[in-house]
């Protein structure tokens, strides 16, 4: 075709919501040289068959910020680009069975209140008033969201669309994308019509997102489920309530019985995420379809049975109506359930903004998001729960089917603080995991690695059913107290496998990392925290650097930050430097206390005499192993890295020499109570995109005399107009739960800030609380509270220093 256009400055594979809002971001940010390709009509996969629910709701305070900006836009787009849409924004009922689910509740009206949103809780009594037809005798309560709603997914498809051509877009619709390429620093996209030549290239292709990322060499971690909603005919009382009231009742969930129900002009729409669900599409007698596009599966109500019936007790109502309709379409899931959108790992000037299960209520803040990671290579709210990099690999198909069948048959299921889902479990074993198991260790997974995180005593109740609470004194609290209070008093091992680790080598290695970090590169056999920060200023990550030689340094990580720090790295790699991932060779134990020097001379040739953040290499049970004088417990202690096939080894010496120490292995649970009275700042939490490394209380951690370094000109501004919130450190009386993850900060009746971190420390006997407050109340002293789970609790400011050994003597011994 003499007008299909050869080249743009960004393709999109993929014409659903999310494709087309992509598009229009572009657009609005400036680029709009931008193709978008779809292979029938657009909204043929997800979006045409999507019940179109716009819920603002989250326990993710990324995914939060991305649907309550959908909400928003959403509500002005029609003007905007002058196209009729049905949005209809009736609020919604979220209810509630049990005081567990009443307190998620209160957890997100506050994230929700941080947000500008006016989220309310309803008695049992209240909830009649907002919906009359409901049964509430076993209820506990609810939550009101006045911003949720429902929109038609193909007009709002169809605005978006129409908003990015007017900015000078363009869409080629029945142009599939058949295959790319890389030639020089260009993308080719091949299709029927011809090929496109782009500098940058976005995956939108929702449930064929797996197949078009073979393309690029990449193999997403997302399985297809099916899923059912069922139209009902009217309803004569419903459709008398609505003209004498002049609107539709609130979206209807009944999150405990997992299901929604919203009226569909006068009748109903039931959607029920059930239990016994299926995956598509991963056995050989249902293969991949070459082509789906506005198909359906055959209806499978059987499955669907209780929630139908359990639907129909809550609001008997729904029993008069007839069954219309049933709709059975595809939806992608990740094993995480949340989407896909950012850089493509391992591959240059490649997006993915994919795998949606929420597509509609996501598009309009996932095109935002992406727009951003494209056009400024950063987001303006940190998506690291989006993040394709969040997985590394071992993620195959076995794994991504069970997962996400997990998740669908959980959707609503509350996320709480100390429980770990059952499914994909024993992807990565540590060498001693058979040994950590027999003393009664309790696992969880980091990035695939299961690592105890407590370490139950005979009578303890480890069951799963025992780890749903948000109460501080579950089955394992007394245990943590013992591990934390062996830390203290004597020693305690923890076996930590899956620290992602790199070795950057060549000549002017040293002077580039200089370059890359906030602060001073280590000297020759030291190591210390470095930080990187953005060009903004803002918090990319934390690593420990090891000085090997003048050219050499040893970079350890997070477990879960390989692909992205390793990404990081190799982005802005200098040319002729190396960086190699040794992740897999390597196993840590952390052995930690007053007695671990006692310990370690019973077992080891080492010179224990070296003082804090040193490394050396010596001799355990025959086997060579790296020390490094560091510890995140924040007691005297050692990490002791060993190559994988001497780990055993080495650990059952150490567990020898131990016994007459008072030696106790410790989890997880126990290091963050050691870490937050430290002060210590864990990785996407306290450490993220969303503060500046001056916020983020880091700038002893800055080398203000170095010529230049990422971030320095930003960092230097703010300090020069003033930084407007700061790090603290609070001591709260709280009540029987620590705060959760935002959970807000209050003075004089306004909200001056966030805790990142909250946890009980067993050495301080307190409830501890890291996280951002406002500069003006930063001060030592200030009495504040906090707000956990609807309820304000008093706390006070902490001076800047740790409430455990404030001096750092115990860990200098």
């Amino acid at each position: 075709m003499s007008d299909f256009p050869t080249s743009a400055r960004v393709v999109i594979i993929g014409g659903g919501a999310v494709g087309a809002s992509a598009l229009y971001h572009l657009c609005k940010a400036g680029w709009t040289d931008c193709v978008l390709l779809e292979k029938n009509e657009l909204t043929a996969g997800s979006t045409w068959h999507a019940a179109g629910n716009v819920p603002t709701f989250s326990s993710s305070w990324s995914i939060m910020n991305m649907q309550r900006y959908s909400a928003e836009l959403y509500r002005r787009l029609g003007d905007e680009v002058d196209y009729p849409m049905n949005y209809n924004v009736t609020g919604s009922v979220r209810l509630g069975h049990t005081k567990e689910r009443l307190q998620e509740f209160q957890k997100v009206v506050g994230m929700g209140r941080y947000q500008g949103m006016d989220l309310k809780i309803l008695s049992p009594e209240d909830i009649k008033k907002v919906y009359p037809f409901v049964e509430t005798h076993d209820l506990t309560g609810a939550l009101h969201d006045p911003y949720d709603g429902d929109i038609d997914p193909a007009q709002l498809t169809q605005a978006l669309a129409k908003g990015a051509r007017q900015m000078g877009a363009r869409i080629e619709r029945f142009c599939p994308a058949t295959g790319a390429r890389r030639e020089g620093d260009e993308w080719v996209i091949s299709t029927p019509k011809g090929e496109i030549r782009c500098e940058i290239v976005v995956n939108a292709a929702g449930y064929y997102a797996r197949e078009v990322g073979k393309w690029f060499g990449r193999d997403l971690p997302m399985m297809v489920m099916s899923h059912q909603y069922m139209l009902f005919d009217t309803v004569p009382e419903l459709e008398s309530w609505t003209k004498e009231v002049g609107h539709k009742l609130p979206l209807l969930r009944d999150v405990d019985s997992s299901y929604y129900l919203r009226q569909e002009k006068n009748g109903f729409n039931l959607g029920p995420y059930e239990g016994n669900c299926k995956a598509h599409w991963v056995t050989k007698d249902d293969p991949f379809p070459e082509d789906f596009s506005f198909q359906l599966f055959p209806d499978d109500l059987e499955r669907l049975e209780w929630h139908i019936n359990d639907a129909m007790e809550r609001v008997p109502l729904l029993g008069k109506a007839g069954l219309s309709k049933v709709i059975n379409g595809p939806i992608p899931y990740t094993p995480d359930g949340n989407p896909l959108i950012g850089p493509m790992p391992g591959v240059p000037n490649a997006f993915e903004a994919c795998v949606f299960t929420f597509g509609i209520c996501q598009a309009g803040g996932a095109g935002k998001v992406l727009a951003e990671w494209v056009t400024e290579g950063a987001t303006e709210w940190d998506m690291w729960s989006c993040d394709p990099r969040r997985f590394t690999g071992f993620e195959d198909q076995e794994y991504c089917v069970k997962k996400g069948m997990e998740v669908y048959g959980h959707e609503y299921a509350i996320h709480f603080p100390h429980h770990a889902w059952p499914e994909g479990r024993d992807k990565k074993l540590s060498a001693v995991h058979a040994h950590t198991k027999a003393l009664g260790a309790v696992f969880a997974p980091y990035n695939g690695w299961e690592r105890p995180v407590w370490y139950a005593r005979p009578g303890d109740d480890v069951s799963e059913d025992a780890q749903r609470t948000w109460d501080r004194e579950g089955p394992w609290f007394a245990a943590v107290r013992e591990e934390a209070q062996a830390v203290r008093d004597a020693a305690g091992i923890l076996d930590l496998p899956g620290f992602s680790r790199f070795v950057l080598k060549g000549a002017g290695a040293s002077a580039w990392l200089a370059q890359q970090i906030t602060g001073k590169v280590p000297n020759v056999g030291r190591l210390g925290l470095a930080y990187f920060a953005d060009d903004k200023g803002r918090i990319v990550t934390e690593m420990s650097v090891a000085r090997i030689a003048e050219d050499e340094m040893v970079l350890i990580t997070a477990a879960t930050a390989q692909s992205h720090d390793g990404e990081w790295l190799r982005r802005h790699l200098a040319p002729g430097l190396s960086l190699t991932d040794h992740t897999t060779e390597w196993s840590t134990q952390i052995l930690t206390g007053p007695k671990s020097r006692a310990i370690l001379a019973e077992v080891s040739d080492a010179d224990l005499a070296k003082g804090w953040l040193t490394h050396q290499t010596a001799r355990i049970a025959g086997a060579e192993v790296w020390l490094c004088r560091v510890s995140f417990a924040g007691e005297l202690g050692w990490e002791i890295h060993s190559k994988v096939a001497d780990t055993e080894a080495v650990w059952n010496a150490v567990m020898r020499a131990g016994k007459g120490h008072g030696l106790r292995p410790f989890g997880m649970f126990a290091l963050n109570s050691l870490r937050v009275e430290k002060g210590y700042r864990a990785w996407k939490g306290d450490l993220s995109t969303d503060y500046t490394i001056l916020q983020g209380g880091l700038e002893r951690f800055v080398d203000w005399a170095k010529p230049e370094f990422r971030g320095k000109a930003a960092l230097e501004a703010e300090k020069q107009r003033g930084v407007t919130k700061r790090f603290a450190t609070l001591v709260i009386e709280a009540g029987e739960q620590d705060p959760p993850y935002m959970a807000t900060i209050w003075h004089e009746g306004k909200i001056v800030g966030e805790l990142t971190s909250g946890y009980y420390g067993h050495r301080v006997g307190a409830c501890i609380g890291l996280g951002m407050l406002k500069t003006e109340v930063n001060v030592p002293g200030t009495k504040v509270q906090v707000e956990i789970f609807g309820s304000l609790y008093p706390a006070v400011v902490q001076e800047d220093a740790p409430l455990w050994d404030a001096k750092n003597e115990r860990i200098r011994a």
